[in-house]
């Protein structure tokens, strides 16, 4: 063979995978464009039957007897020609879905039918707004989606912060002030299939997060990145160990996560100090906002944490963590807790200090 031969088959090859690399990112653009306007399709075919049920039940006033026998009949009909995606429970939720978006042109083409279904079932306006605008913003799909509500996403962050405060971050008037805004205790990791009852060791969550490093960033919120796992900090002959570095770019500066399977003592929360101390002093750059401290425990003492933290502490967090998804009884017993913790602190504001900021709305 030639070797202008060998030079043509060459750029052939060359050119061929470039070829199919490109043709392959138009077909795969034309299905997620397909799949796009098939949801967007769906999502408008059910407003509108919706719309029609609810003109039907008597000009729109909707008298729940009458408009039970509409859907029944209605269902009756249609499900036997076109399936089960006109059963009688799903004419329910056609109906329930034009009453919660009366307006159109404010569907999001972003959010698929099942992501309308889940939020139409949450009555608070501005919880059903939150998790409709953070779906957005993230891209959940509708496994993750219903995941952060089941894992009482909004609740867990009224914990830290008002409702006010919230919903400003979350249609975006404004970035989050204060680490609480964002970092939400407790932490649900359920995701990691690790037995509450099983004894382990740090080494064993941390290898658990890492692996599930997509649900864990998740967990944590808007704007982070993972930086590092174990990252060494030398101090003369001593060598330390951070389990994880992540950056968060809303806030704009480095979070760190120590990881501690038992409960929460001082002597944890001094080593994350350090931790906090050295990466402020060696690697926070100009501009970049003071270095944030994690401490993710199975268990602790909120008034060991706020008598073991300087009285302005706003960079040291501790964080329960549970590994499986709470209740509702479960996670009213924790909203209490926090609450009855701030209307203590409130009533003897000189004796203590907040780790997690300001009392839920």
């Amino acid at each position: 063979m030639k070797a202008d031969d060998v030079i043509d088959k060459a750029q052939f090859v060359g050119g061929a995978a470039t070829l199919v690399s490109d043709v392959r990112s138009i077909i795969l653009e034309a299905r997620a464009g397909a799949i796009r306007s098939v949801d967007a399709h769906r999502v408008a075919m059910y407003w509108k039957i919706g719309q029609r049920i609810v003109e039907e039940e008597q000009g729109g006033k909707a008298r729940a007897q009458y408009g039970a026998g509409v859907i029944t009949s209605l269902a009756r009909e249609l499900q036997p020609e076109f399936g089960s995606g006109f059963s009688t429970r799903q004419l329910h939720q056609a109906r329930q879905f034009y009453l919660r978006y009366p307006i159109v042109n404010a569907l999001r083409s972003q959010l698929n039918w099942s992501q309308y279904r889940l939020l139409t079932r949450i009555d608070d306006p501005d919880k059903r707004e939150f998790y409709e605008l953070e779906a957005c913003r993230n891209h959940w799909n509708g496994r993750e989606l219903e995941r952060q509500v089941n894992a009482s996403l909004f609740e867990r962050l009224l914990l830290s912060s008002d409702k006010q405060a919230v919903m400003e971050v979350a249609r975006q008037e404004r970035l989050p002030q204060t680490p609480a805004e964002i970092i939400k205790d407790p932490m649900v990791l359920e995701f990691l299939g690790l037995k509450p009852e099983a004894e382990y060791y740090e080494r064993d969550l941390e290898g658990a997060l890492i692996d599930h490093l997509q649900e864990f960033l998740l967990e944590l919120g808007n704007g982070f990145a993972f930086i590092a796992r174990q990252q060494r900090i030398t101090l003369e002959d001593d060598e330390f160990f951070v389990d994880l570095v992540f950056y968060n770019r809303l806030l704009r500066c480095f979070v760190l996560v120590d990881l501690k399977t038992h409960k929460l003592t001082h002597q944890d929360l001094g080593q994350l100090q350090m931790y906090v101390n050295y990466f402020d002093r060696e690697e926070r750059a100009e501009g970049e906002n003071p270095t944030i401290g994690i401490l993710l425990c199975a268990d602790k003492n909120d008034a060991l944490v706020r008598y073991s933290l300087p009285a302005d502490n706003t960079t040291i967090l501790a964080s329960e963590y549970q590994l499986y998804l709470p209740s509702e009884d479960q996670f009213l017993a924790v909203m209490q807790k926090e609450i009855a913790a701030v209307e203590n602190i409130q009533k003897f504001p000189g004796e203590a200090s907040v780790s997690q900021t300001t009392p839920p709305a």
